[in-house]
């Protein structure tokens, strides 16, 4: 599993793209999915952190903080821009921080009350995908129809070395822009 900081060495331009998309309103804003105890999905909105040490949240105690602690799968998806529909999309895998000078770092860096109940935990980015949907974006009112939005896909190529752990799992490749169907 790559860190943020690997992610972002192997693929600087798709990682800064990312980043500008989830830090676009100051704070980082996104959709944290993980999973339930029952196997379904649970979606919450949090403020990722992103810095040159890698991917982080703050989680209070709450349902997706259980879901962490107990499968630390996630995928993060970008909140929607003002005047466009691209997104960015991150998955992998989350662990808790124990290390406490990281933690007392990341807290006085941004101010997190130290009176509440929050872990730190940082995403491991297995997955990291940028989509820009051009200038009508994917609404469905737009003057003119919609194109196909240009994608780049990066893969963790150490998960190539891993065995599969579903049958899904794709091999893995660096970045690449996928083409638009004509």
């Amino acid at each position: 599993m790559a860190s943020w900081s690997d992610f972002s060495a192997d693929e600087p331009r798709l990682a800064d793209a990312i980043r500008a998309l989830m830090l676009q309103y100051g704070p980082g804003l996104g959709y944290l999915a993980t999973v339930r105890a029952d196997g379904g999905p649970r979606v919450h909105p949090v403020s990722p952190v992103i810095t040159d040490e890698g991917l982080f949240c703050f989680v209070v105690d709450s349902p997706k903080r259980r879901d962490l602690q107990r499968d630390g799968r996630y995928a993060l998806h970008s909140f929607p821009p003002e005047d466009s529909d691209d997104e960015a999309y991150l998955a992998g895998r989350a662990t808790v921080v124990t290390d406490r000078a990281k933690v007392a770092r990341l807290a006085g860096h941004l101010r997190a009350a130290p009176q509440v109940d929050w872990e730190l935990y940082e995403f491991t980015v297995d997955v990291a995908m940028l989509a820009r949907h051009g200038r009508n974006g994917a609404t469905p009112f737009a003057v003119e129809p919609p194109g196909r939005p240009a994608v780049q896909v990066w893969l963790d190529p150490s998960a190539a070395a891993e065995p599969a752990r579903s049958p899904e799992r794709r091999p893995s490749r660096s970045a690449c822009e996928l083409p638009a169907p004509a």
